[in-house]
């Protein structure tokens, strides 16, 4: 019984409630680093990574925090553990660091880590906790690899850097704002389908 909710704190990002197909959560770094999958390899390992410990420790000192309080703590929590984050990355990928831009120290302000914080972590224990900031971020981290697939493949005819079909003629709107719009929409409503059946 407790394995199961455990699995069900954790598997629920991932489909049921992914952050951005059926949240629709955290869409400006989804509109804005989906270029490529490098950018969004990135990305994910950075939101998966802060997600996953804030959630961590906000559930941890849950008890301790005055409710008058509770957002600006849970601020220094995220922005604390995106600091180390960008740190790390501008040390072992500074041209990663360089392709996120903005995005990387604006994860602090990203709808889905302060959404599970609030939502979730200050009312549960350390493990559930853990597991729904793993299955977010999972969940986050598979629709923008996703869409940064479908991008880079439609508006390149790369992937990864490498060409997959000779033959095929890419249309560079899909690297452009309303290419993540029209990718991002259909996916969307491509998921929405598929929950409804």
């Amino acid at each position: 019984m407790v394995k199961n909710n455990l699995w069900q704190e954790f598997s629920k990002g991932l489909f049921k409630e992914n952050p951005i197909f059926y949240i629709v959560l955290g869409l400006c770094p989804t509109l804005a680093i989906t270029t490529s999958i490098e950018n969004a390899l990135g990305m994910s390992g950075a939101v998966i990574f802060v997600l996953t410990f804030s959630n961590v420790v906000i559930s941890a000192i849950r008890k301790f925090v005055p409710e008058k309080i509770r957002i600006p703590c849970f601020i220094v929590i995220i922005a604390s553990f995106v600091t180390i984050t960008e740190l790390l990355m501008q040390g072992y990928f500074p041209i990663l660091v360089k392709h996120l831009g903005i995005f990387l120290p604006l994860i602090v302000v990203n709808c889905i880590i302060m959404g599970r914080a609030e939502a979730f972590a200050k009312n549960n224990k350390i493990i559930p906790s853990l597991l729904d900031g793993l299955g977010m971020g999972m969940g986050f981290s598979l629709a923008i690899i996703l869409i940064a697939g479908i991008r880079e493949f439609l508006g390149t005819g790369k992937i990864l850097g490498r060409i997959v079909f000779r033959c095929f003629s890419p249309s560079f709107v899909f690297v452009l704002p309303p290419g993540a719009l029209l990718t991002l929409g259909i996916l969307i409503a491509l998921f929405t389908r598929i929950k409804k059946r």
